[in-house]
Parts: C-alpha cells; sequence; structure tokens
C-alpha cells in the first residue's frame, strides 16, 4: 500500500511514522527545517506508549512520489482550495483522500441520503472550490482523537490520543476503508471504520466550535476557561446549540455535555490549535468550526446565539491578523 502524506506536520508526520513502522509504503511531503530533518534522520516520534523512528520517503515536491493509493491531509482545511499543484501529482483513479481536519468537511452532504444530499457547504467549500480540487467521491472521513506536537524539526511529541475514526460518506463499509484502518492498527494506532462517522464529526465539534475560539479570544487554556463560571457556561451553551443543529441534520452525537465538559477540564493547561495559531501570528481555522455550524442551522432554522456571537468577535479578530 502507498500512502502519501501531503501536510507532514504533528499529525501527519505521527501518521506516516505508524504507516511506516506497519510496512507501508510511506512518502512525506514537508518543507523547510522540518523536511531536511525528516531526510537526514527519518521521523523520531516520542511517546508515553513508547519511543520510535521510522524513515519514510521525504520531499517537498509530490511529483516525485506519483500517484498513491491513499493521500493523508495533514494540511489545514483553509489551504484545501489551493492544494491543486500538490495533490494532483499524487492521484491514480482510485486514489482516496483521508482529510484529517476539525470542523464540518467539504464532502459533508455527499453520500447523506435525505433532503439535503449533495448540497455543498458554501462556507468550507466556497463556489465548489475545494471540490473541484479534492473530488466528494476521493473523500474518507477522519475524525482524529489524538493529540501531538513538532517539538523540533523531525521530532513529533505525542501526548495523549491515537484514535484515527474513519468512514466513508455514504455510510457503507468500503474495502478502501478497511485497507487503510488495518495498516494504521497495524502501525499501532485505533482506527475503527463508522457507518456513522458524521455522529463522530459533531461529538468532535462539540468541543472544538467552544473551547478553540474562547480560548484564542481570552488567551486561556482548556482547564482555565472550564474554571471559570462564565466562560463555562457559555461553553455549555455552544454544545446545546451545537447538538440542536446536528439532531436536525440527523446525527446523533453520544456523549452528555457534562462528560464533554469533565473530559476537556482533564486535559489541563492544554492550548488549542487555534489559540497556538493565533500566538504564531498564522491564520485561524474558523469556517470549518464556526461559519459552517452558523451556515447549517440556517439551513434547518436552528436558533444558535452564542455561535453566532462568537463567529462574529472570531472572525474580526481573524481579520487583523491579516492586516
Amino acid at each position: 500500500m502507498r500512502v502519501a502524506v501531503l501536510g507532514a506536520g504533528a499529525i501527519g508526520a505521527y501518521v506516516g511514522a505508524s504507516l511506516c513502522r506497519a510496512g507501508a509504503e510511506v512518502h512525506l511531503v514537508a518543507r523547510g527545517p522540518h523536511l531536511a530533518a525528516l531526510r537526514e534522520h527519518g521521523v523520531r516520534v516520542c511517546s508515553p506508549r513508547g519511543d520510535f523512528v521510522a524513515h519514510p520517503f521525504a520531499t517537498d515536491d509530490p511529483a516525485d512520489i506519483g500517484p498513491v493509493d491513499h493521500v493523508f491531509l495533514g494540511l489545514k482545511a483553509h489551504a484545501y482550495a489551493d492544494s491543486g499543484p500538490l495533490v494532483e501529482p499524487l492521484l491514480g483513479s482510485e486514489t482516496t483522500v483521508i482529510a484529517a481536519q476539525n470542523g464540518i468537511p467539504w464532502w459533508y452532504f455527499h453520500g447523506l441520503k435525505g433532503p439535503y444530499e449533495g448540497r455543498r457547504v458554501e462556507s468550507v467549500d466556497p463556489g465548489g472550490a475545494v471540490s473541484a480540487v479534492l473530488s466528494p467521491e476521493r473523500a474518507i472521513g477522519c475524525v482524529v482523537y489524538a493529540a501531538t506536537e513538532i517539538e523540533s524539526p523531525g521530532v513529533i511529541r505525542h501526548l495523549e490520543g491515537t484514535r484515527f475514526s474513519i468512514g466513508e460518506p455514504d455510510g457503507s463499509i468500503s474495502t478502501r476503508c478497511t485497507e487503510f484502518a488495518e495498516a494504521m492498527i497495524a502501525g499501532g494506532l485505533k482506527c475503527p471504520v463508522e457507518a456513522r462517522l458524521r455522529d463522530d464529526i459533531w461529538l468532535k465539534l462539540m468541543g472544538n466550535i467552544a473551547f478553540n475560539p474562547i480560548s484564542a479570544l481570552t488567551r486561556s487554556t482548556m482547564a482555565g476557561i472550564c474554571r471559570h463560571d462564565g466562560t463555562r457556561e457559555l461553553v455549555r451553551s455552544m454544545m446545546e446549540e451545537t447538538l440542536r443543529v446536528a439532531r436536525l441534520l440527523g446525527a446523533e452525537p453520544q456523549v452528555s455535555i457534562d462528560r464533554r465538559l469533565a473530559g476537556a477540564e482533564r486535559t489541563g493547561e492544554h492550548k488549542t490549535s487555534t489559540l497556538q495559531d493565533l500566538e504564531r501570528g498564522k491564520p485561524m481555522e474558523l469556517d470549518v468550526l464556526l461559519t459552517a455550524v452558523v451556515e447549517l442551522a440556517d439551513l434547518v432554522g436552528a436558533d444558535v446565539p452564542s455561535i453566532r456571537a462568537i463567529a462574529a468577535v472570531s472572525d474580526l479578530l481573524n481579520q487583523q491578523l491579516s492586516l
């Protein structure tokens, strides 16, 4: 099995190293000092589950790789529309695209039976720009329950979690999903193939939609947000609103809000990826977390005042980063 990891950052390099350890032919696409370290030393994974080193092929030019069976996409969602020149050399007739993204994916309504089947979510696929590059027919959904960070170029610190839930947009248990899952499991990861992956998408989004923007707006950690009575209640309101939209779209995330809050508090003084992006002066990944949910709420007629307010102020902050 040939796998290309496009965007071999903290999550991408961790997955690539794990697949390489399982015997897959893995190619990492990276750049800068990180790429130089990958070429010279391989991927060094430091983990409470045991450290290891893997030596996949690494390049900054996907044309060096050619068509593969699976593209694991580690890019930020706002980079998808411009990823065509990077993705195209990797695509064969049967190549899948497995996007490790938070929030609402561009393929959300692809293969979903019901009144919205085939509908485009404009805020994450404006004018079909993402679908033109990443065909929904190629998409395998992926929900990441793992935390990693680049400790130094070529060195990945695995903090917690090993689950990467995947699934077909139409809910089928396909050969291409089971093939990829088996390789992930052989590499030491958990990779269940879910018939109702959208339930997982909303479950993960319940936390991201609230903690990520609030952490950026307040410069606070997960535990800090939970300790403050006002922000804790704001998180609860945003989670309730998120569940309302999810259920009106036919999804049923199986977790209580109290349990979700308790889990977030146990995470401790953790900075969300959105806060980390803000501190580095990078654009925050908001469209898939907030704007898309406001769009879907309007579609199904759900009232989401807390989400709408946080989306507005977060967008203003994001605009300031580009000035």
